[in-house]
């Protein structure tokens, strides 16, 4: 289910909405975006990079398993989290937490 929900947001991103995808947005702050995770996000998802992986819903992906999708970008991520899912509640952040909980994830990709 993880790799299905993490195929969705790329071919959101590749598919989606085109405006969403116009152009890659600002980066946020990493440890402002860790906060607002860890508030808001951790209801559902493993946030963390030492956390086993296993989020608290498990039909939610681990920030670490949407950081490792391949071709993963913060547009993908903006587009993502911008757009209504049934499987994912409406939470609106301010365009600054989105900005951050962006930064945070991609801080989680593996480097090599």
């Amino acid at each position: 289910m993880k790799a299905t929900v993490a195929a969705s947001i790329v071919a959101l991103f590749c598919f989606g909405n085109s405006t969403a995808a116009v152009a890659q947005p600002e980066f946020g702050d990493v440890a402002a975006g860790r906060t607002v995770a860890a508030e808001i996000c951790s209801a559902c998802h493993a946030i963390a990079a030492e956390e086993s992986g296993e989020s608290p819903v498990p039909e939610a992906p681990s920030f670490v398993d949407v950081a490792a999708t391949s071709g993963m970008t913060a547009t993908a991520l903006f587009a993502w989290m911008t757009t209504s899912h049934p499987t994912m509640p409406n939470i609106i952040l301010s365009p600054e937490e989105l900005r951050n909980v962006v930064a945070y994830i991609l801080s989680l990709q593996d480097p090599t």
